[in-house]
């Protein structure tokens, strides 16, 4: 039957086109109905089904119960073209609302070449097309409940998960809130045991803390008690010993005053009391020991006041038997004169004129044997009258400078610190390695004694600007000098010869300067004149050690030590000033204080009997600052001097 292949080639050819090719894909639940839209689409045949049909000629119609229906057939593309009208056998219309489409213009101007979309209205047409979209229903049908099945599938799955992993998570938070309830009861378990321990070890602690302070009051009750009997000892000790020495101190100033009975000069004995002498000096050598002991700070001890009261004993029995020399010299003396009186009376009258020389001469020879042997205990009387000036010029000139010195007006207090600056920051910054400096420092301070204007503390100064200014500065310098001998000399023996030499220029230029050095260093060190100044009745012992040059205070009597220290700088800057000259002044050398006045120092020395300690430090340090320009100077009787000290004088001091 031509109408029944004519179906399915038209079948075929649809199966075969894209629309016929209508598979499921699981994409279409996520991109919705949007997939199905060109099943919608308009059927359309190939070319090759649309050129048969237009090459066959229309057949009848075969019976169907339904009226045919207009169907759109289209070519390659999907746009729709003019239908063209084939002729049907006539049949009754089935329903009113069925109507036929004719599209475009008539093909019967090109039948070799006909359109390629051509109006189906045969039955059969309709009958193809409603089964095609019958079945492309049932697919979309049956592919939107296959889609909604698996959807319902997989909200069921995706909700037995989400309810599963629920499940899963409210296990989980519950272990997890087990684990923390767990964990802190652990911790506040542990807490508590570690509370408990805690406060069985402080109770522990307590009560060994209990314990260990009744032992510590225990021991601190023991200390106590024994620092009581400590300080009671020490107390008692301290009295002994002040109490030991008030006694020591009365021993020496008895036998100090005893010593100065012994007199070898003295014109009343007519015998030599040179070994009361030296054994006096030795005594009181022994004396000044134990005391030297006692000045650094310890208390005399009871061996010590043994042999200072030995002394004393052995001094009183010396002077009484010396005494009772003297009364028996005395008595001889008066028995001679007696004889010589009656001699001289029965001589005649003529004779007495030349008889009064003789009997005035053995007095003077007899005070000339004294001297010749033993040695002297004082220095000679014109020395004696040389320090007694020079202290007259000290103390004229401080005297007369006691206007600014004691003035309450603040300029002249202001005026007086800048001038004592001036005159003694120059002395201060001699060193022994001022070297080149030497020569600025002494211009400073030969400017500030002419009265010229010099800078101090970055202003300008000078002693004209006080009535008394030039006495203060000369009086403050010198004292500066003698102060540097005594400190920096006394640490550093280098140092005695750069401040000797600016000391040696500016005695030259200003003489008063010089004397008043001279006068500061008898003051502080009266061995310098050579001098052993006489202890006085109604001086104390303390006022008299001040003469000799120590150094007292509320503590008491400085150290020997530190003594014959400050003693050897002084001497060791007077040895350099002798010796030392200004290299760029130009007065003559007869008029320095030169190297003659240190031969005198050390003959006057020589002549005097030595003093424990002190005469041994001063000779050596004044012949080694000075025994080499000696030796130049006086050459043989230099030796002759060193062979008399080696000989005769060394022997002497040993008995000490």
């Amino acid at each position: 039957m031509p109408a029944e292949s004519l179906r399915w080639d038209t079948l075929e050819a649809l199966k075969n086109s894209s629309k016929g090719k209508l598979t499921y894909n699981t994409a279409w639940l996520e991109k919705g109905e949007g997939i199905l839209e060109s099943v919608n689409a308009t059927p359309s045949l190939s070319a090759w089904v649309l050129r048969q049909l237009s090459s066959r000629s229309p057949q009848k119609a075969t019976p169907c119960d339904a009226p045919p229906s207009p169907v759109f057939v289209t070519g390659l593309s999907a746009e729709p073209c003019t239908p063209a009208r084939v002729p049907s056998p006539p049949a009754e219309p089935r329903g009113a609302g069925e109507r036929e489409e004719v599209q475009g213009d008539a093909v019967e101007n090109t039948p070799k070449d006909p359109d390629p979309s051509i109006s189906l209205l045969s039955a059969r047409a309709t009958q193809v097309e409603g089964c095609i979209r019958v079945c492309e229903k049932n697919h979309r049908d049956k592919a939107q409940e296959l889609l909604r099945q698996r959807l319902e599938l997989q909200e069921e799955v995706v909700g037995a998960m989400a309810s599963r992993e629920s499940e899963q998570l409210k296990r989980f938070e519950e272990l997890m809130e087990l684990k923390r309830r767990q964990e802190y009861q652990s911790v506040r378990d542990m807490l508590e045991r570690s509370s408990q321990e805690a406060l069985g070890r402080q109770e522990k602690l307590k009560e060994e803390h209990r314990h260990r302070m009744k032992i510590q009051n225990l021991k601190l009750r023991e200390a106590e008690l024994q620092r009581l009997r400590e300080a009671e000892l020490e107390r008692q000790r301290q009295v002994e010993g002040r109490d030991r020495l008030r006694r020591l101190n009365s021993v020496q100033e008895e036998v100090l005053q005893l010593n100065q009975l012994i007199d070898p000069n003295s014109v009343q004995a007519s015998l030599d009391l040179t070994g009361y002498s030296v054994r006096g000096n030795q005594l009181c050598g022994h004396v000044s020991e134990v005391v030297r002991s006692t000045a650094e700070g310890e208390f005399p001890s009871a061996e010590d006041m043994a042999r200072a009261e030995g002394a004393l004993q052995e001094m009183r029995a010396m002077i009484g038997g010396m005494r009772q020399d003297i009364e028996a010299a005395l008595e001889k003396k008066r028995r001679d004169l007696a004889e010589e009186e009656e001699r001289r009376k029965q001589l005649e009258l003529q004779r007495q004129q030349e008889l009064k020389p003789q009997t005035a001469a053995p007095p003077a020879e007899q005070k000339g044997k004294q001297r010749k042997a033993g040695l002297q205990t004082s220095a000679e009387e014109s020395t004696l009258k040389w320090y007694k000036e020079l202290q007259e010029l000290s103390r004229q000139c401080a005297s007369s400078f006691e206007e600014l010195n004691s003035s309450k007006d603040t300029q002249t207090r202001k005026l007086r610190m800048e001038l004592q600056k001036a005159a003694s920051i120059p002395v201060s910054q001699i060193s022994s390695i001022s070297g080149s400096k030497l020569r600025e420092i002494f211009d400073k301070i030969d400017i500030l004694l002419s009265c010229k204007s010099v800078q101090s503390a970055g202003r300008p100064v000078s002693a004209s600007q006080h009535p008394q200014g030039l006495d203060f500065v000369s009086y403050k310098l010198a004292e500066k000098f003698v102060k540097q001998g005594e400190e920096e000399v006394a640490s550093h023996h280098e140092a005695a010869f750069p401040i000797a030499v600016v000391a040696s220029g500016i005695w030259e230029r200003h003489p008063k300067v010089g004397d008043l050095i001279l006068a500061h260093l008898h003051k502080k060190c009266p061995y310098s004149v050579p001098c052993y100044p006489p202890m006085k009745e109604g001086t104390s012992i303390e006022e008299y050690q001040r003469i000799l040059g120590y150094r007292v205070d509320d503590i008491g009597v400085e150290a020997q030590d530190s003594f014959l220290k400050r003693m050897s700088g002084m001497i060791r800057l007077y040895a350099a000033i002798i010796q030392l000259r200004w290299p760029y002044g130009n007065k003559p050398a007869s008029d320095h204080h030169g190297l003659n006045h240190g031969w005198r120092w050390l003959a006057q020395m020589l002549n005097m009997e030595p003093l424990a300690d002190i005469t041994a430090t001063l000779l050596f340090d004044f012949l080694e600052v000075c025994g080499n320009a000696l030796m130049k100077q006086y050459q043989g009787q230099f030796w002759k001097l060193i062979l008399m000290i080696k000989e005769e004088y060394f022997p002497r001091y040993f008995l000490l």
